[in-house]
């Protein structure tokens, strides 16, 4: 059964990061609570944890999965992102929205959408996540906890235990999270596109 950590949603105790940050390194998959809704990670080079994400959720290989950072400086590691794209990033991060941008050389093949070469990134407003990032060094693979069939993310650390407590090894408990997942926009094509409309505004953007 998966290991519940208990940790302050707003302070998180250096101890228990430090417990999480070791379980990804050593190729564990968990559960946590972003600004949004609460979500997978693993380690970013960690096939096992990636397919394991996949059997889950049930999703084929044009999934986007999202490499969730600390800032800004982060993700031109990680994504080609041009003078305009990087003033609407700006403007909306921290914040609970996935960008989809053109992959870079650093981020492993199996990673991208193997058709278009894009990764999805963020970089969530939320204590626990900047704490976690800190202490690993590196951005967190991530993918949003939705199961098969249903409607909404879970939110509940409870409930992520019981329905899937035998196929991860740790869930972060820092009380329920929102319903609702981020807000999609697509910025690989040279223009703004939404695809998904969720807990971050993007009236300004229509």
């Amino acid at each position: 059964m998966a290991i519940r950590v208990e940790i302050h949603p707003t302070h998180p105790q250096p101890r228990l990061i430090a417990e999480i940050v070791a379980e990804i390194r050593r190729g564990g998959l968990i559960a946590y609570p972003t600004d949004s809704s609460y979500a997978f990670g693993c380690h970013i080079g960690d096939r096992r944890a990636i397919d394991r994400i996949r059997n889950i959720r049930k999703t084929d290989k044009k999934h986007n999965f999202t490499l969730v950072c600390s800032d800004l400086s982060e993700i031109s590691t990680y994504a080609k992102v041009d003078n305009w794209a990087y003033r609407l990033l700006k403007s909306l991060t921290p914040g609970p929205y996935t960008f989809i941008l053109e992959a870079t050389r650093e981020v492993p093949k199996r990673l991208q959408n193997p058709k278009r070469r894009t990764i999805g990134i963020r970089v969530p407003d939320n204590a626990v996540v900047h704490a976690m990032l800190e202490a690993l060094g590196e951005p967190i693979m991530s993918s949003t906890l939705s199961l098969p069939g249903a409607d909404m993310p879970l939110n509940d650390a409870f409930e992520i235990e019981e329905k899937l407590g035998d196929r991860i090894e740790m869930i972060v408990d820092a009380g329920p999270a929102s319903i609702e997942p981020t807000s999609v926009i697509d910025l690989s094509g040279g223009s703004v596109e939404i695809l998904r409309v969720g807990l971050g505004d993007v009236s300004s953007l229509r």
